[in-house]
């Protein structure tokens, strides 16, 4: 069969992006810009999508075009149509932005492949600027596969936990690896573990481990890794070391070997420890120092390494 041919005469919300009168920052800088992207309106090989063939599904509508490609289109903001069938789709226009990890449910379900054209359409002010639509629609689309390494750094409260499951959203399979030691005692520390679960998708496996240089050298799904911190500070409590910080470097080294050797799509979060107060004890020196040269190695060994900051993210070279 040819190639498909699909043309977005518009992909935004039903009133446009930005929207008649709205406020909203996102409204305001695409105004300041004098910038506007038009209601979705779509071209399926240069037929309008509404005279194609069609049937409704929940949340959409499974199309075919004149030329026999199949097609699966969200029918408003916020909607996730189900596919028809097992069978790939030839293309998925969908509501990215609303809810990114239906992709990754519908490639789980084999509805999506690598062949399935991907595009993005009610896109309104849910989202900041045009440009974080395309970071994130390029992180969304591209392949799932690894071996590939990103390393997320990020102060306290910056948004770096969050950024991190966002770059896998759209994976069909992920092993969500908390290195945090739950405290049962601590109802700060529980209400934050809970707000991580609720933020993920059902459908992800979760591993409460700190041998990370196993999992690396035996996983080639998607790992998401939150996060050094906790892992290194599990490492000292289980090596007694600190008093004596030396004595981790072997599980540095393991760990590095293992991340540079990996299968898998790994999402590591770190602490940027530049950003903290100076630790007012020896060991809480000794600890952020390790750490930091942690960070410099992995980082070293990764593809994509981001700094978030107040929720902004920005990509080092």
């Amino acid at each position: 069969m040819d190639g498909m041919e699909i043309h977005l005469l518009g992909r935004a919300g039903p009133r446009g992006w930005p929207e008649p009168g709205c406020r909203c920052a996102s409204c305001t800088r695409m105004c300041a810009a004098h910038r506007r992207i038009e209601p979705t309106r779509v071209l399926l090989d240069g037929v309008p999508l509404d005279q194609c063939r069609r049937r409704q599904v929940p949340g959409g509508y499974d199309v075919r075009t004149p030329r026999g490609h199949r097609v699966l289109f969200a029918a408003r903001p916020g909607a996730r149509p189900e596919p028809a069938g097992p069978e790939p789709y030839d293309a998925v226009l969908l509501d990215l932005i609303g809810d990114p990890s239906h992709l990754g449910r519908l490639r789980r379900a084999g509805a999506v492949t690598d062949a399935t054209r991907i595009e993005a359409v009610h896109v309104d002010h849910r989202i900041a600027t045009p440009a974080e639509l395309d970071r994130r629609i390029g992180l969304w689309t591209r392949p799932a596969s690894g071996p590939w390494r990103s390393l997320i750094l990020g102060g306290a409260r910056s948004g770096k936990s969050e950024e991190a499951e966002l770059r896998v959203m759209a994976h069909p399979d992920v092993t969500y690896v908390a290195t945090g030691i739950m405290h049962a005692d601590d109802p700060e520390w529980r209400d934050r573990i809970a707000a991580h679960r609720q933020r993920r998708p059902g459908w992800w496996e979760t591993a409460e481990t700190i041998d990370l240089a196993g999992l690396l050298r035996g996983s080639a799904g998607t790992l998401l890794i939150d996060g050094m911190g906790t892992w290194l500070t599990a490492v000292f409590d289980a090596l007694g070391a600190w008093e004596y910080p030396q004595a981790v470097v072997p599980r540095l080294n393991e760990l590095v070997d293992a991340w540079r050797s990996t299968r898998a799509h790994v999402v590591a979060v770190s602490d940027e420890v530049g950003l903290s107060v100076v630790p007012g004890t020896a060991s809480g020196r000794a600890f952020r120092d390790t750490l930091g040269r942690l960070n410099q190695r992995l980082a070293a060994e990764s593809e994509e390494t981001a700094l978030v900051v107040a929720g902004r993210v920005m990509d080092l070279p």
